[in-house]
C-alpha cells in the first residue's frame, strides 16, 4: 500500500497520484460544547419564494408535537422570517459559553439573526463570506442544550451559505422545497446535484403551492399548473414526501406570529421519514 507524503517540498507534479492528493480538505466546525444535537436535517431549494420557512417550522412543530426536543436554525440570514412566524421579540441571552436560543410556545429553540439585532427590521447588508460566518457562529456559539432534531431554514440557491451548512455542520440528510411551475425540474435538479457533491443524503422532496381546494365542492385546482414533481423526483431517484396546498388561515396564522399552533398533516409522509432516522 502507497504511504502518504510528507515532504513539505512535494510540488503539485510531483504528488501527481499520491493517496493524500485525493483527500477533501475537512471544514467542519465543533459544535457548541453545551449542545448535543441527534439529528441536523437541511431544508433547502434551488430558488427562493416557495416556503423553505413555511416547511421548516411546519416539520419543527410536528415533531415538537410528538415529544421530540427539536430547533431550527434560520440561517437565512438576509430574509429571516423564523422568529417573525412565533411572535419572538429581539433581544438574546448570552453567557461566557455563548448565546442562548430562543424559544416558542410549542418549545421549539429557535437562533436566527432576527432575535440578535435590536431592529427586526433593520438590513443585514454583507456579504457572502460574512454571512456563512454568521451561521457558522449560529452552530459554534449558540447553547441548544439536547435536541432530537435541529432544522436548518437555508437561504435559497447554492451560494457561500448552503455551502457552509453543507460543509461544517453535521447535516444528515436534506429536504427539497419546491413548486409546480415550468422551471421547477432545472430548480430542483440544482439543489439535488449540489447535496450529491457534498455527499449529503437527499430524503425527499416536498412540493407546495400545489393547489387551492374549492370551499364549496372541496376539487383541486391547480393554479401554477400541472404537478410534474412526481416523475421529477423519480428521475432523480428520490421520493415525493409532501404536496401541500395554498392556505390562507396557514399564511394568517404565520403573519399574527402564532405558528407554534399550526399542525401541518400534508408533511406526514416527511414526518415518517424523519422518524425513521431515530429508530
Amino acid at each position: 500500500m502507497a504511504k502518504e507524503c510528507n515532504n513539505s517540498e512535494c510540488t503539485k507534479e510531483s504528488c501527481e497520484g499520491c493517496p493524500s492528493s485525493s483527500k477533501k480538505p475537512d471544514f467542519h466546525v465543533d459544535l457548541n460544547g453545551e449542545s448535543r444535537i441527534r439529528h441536523v436535517i437541511g431544508i433547502v431549494s434551488g430558488k427562493g419564494g416557495v416556503g423553505k420557512s413555511f416547511v421548516t417550522a411546519s416539520l419543527a412543530n410536528q415533531m415538537a408535537m410528538m415529544g421530540y426536543r427539536t430547533g431550527i436554525m434560520d440561517a437565512d440570514i438576509t430574509g429571516p422570517s423564523i422568529p417573525k412566524m412565533y411572535g419572538l421579540q429581539t433581544g438574546v441571552m448570552a453567557s461566557n459559553s455563548g448565546m442562548y436560543p430562543k424559544e416558542a410556545s410549542n418549545g421549539v429553540k429557535i437562533m436566527s439573526i432576527n432575535i440578535i439585532l435590536p431592529d427586526e427590521e433593520e438590513p443585514v447588508i454583507c456579504r457572502g463570506p460574512v454571512l456563512a460566518n454568521m451561521v457558522t457562529q449560529f452552530w459554534t456559539d449558540t447553547i441548544w442544550g439536547d435536541l432530537d432534531y435541529l432544522f436548518v431554514d437555508m437561504p435559497p440557491g447554492t451560494g457561500d451559505v448552503p455551502l457552509t451548512v453543507f460543509q461544517s455542520l453535521d447535516v444528515e440528510g436534506i429536504l427539497i422545497v419546491s413548486s409546480p411551475q415550468d422551471l421547477v425540474r432545472m430548480i430542483v435538479a440544482k439543489a439535488y446535484k449540489m447535496a450529491e457533491k457534498m455527499d449529503i443524503p437527499v430524503l425527499g422532496v416536498v412540493e407546495n403551492y400545489s393547489y387551492i381546494q374549492c370551499p364549496d365542492c372541496g376539487k383541486k385546482i391547480s393554479v401554477f399548473g400541472e404537478s410534474h414533481i412526481d416523475e421529477i423526483a423519480a428521475e432523480l431517484g428520490t421520493k415525493v414526501l409532501g404536496k401541500m396546498p395554498i392556505r390562507t388561515d396557514y399564511a394568517e396564522t404565520a403573519d399574527k406570529g402564532e405558528f407554534a399552533s399550526v399542525i401541518n398533516e400534508y408533511l406526514d409522509e416527511a414526518v415518517v421519514e424523519l422518524v425513521k432516522l431515530s429508530k
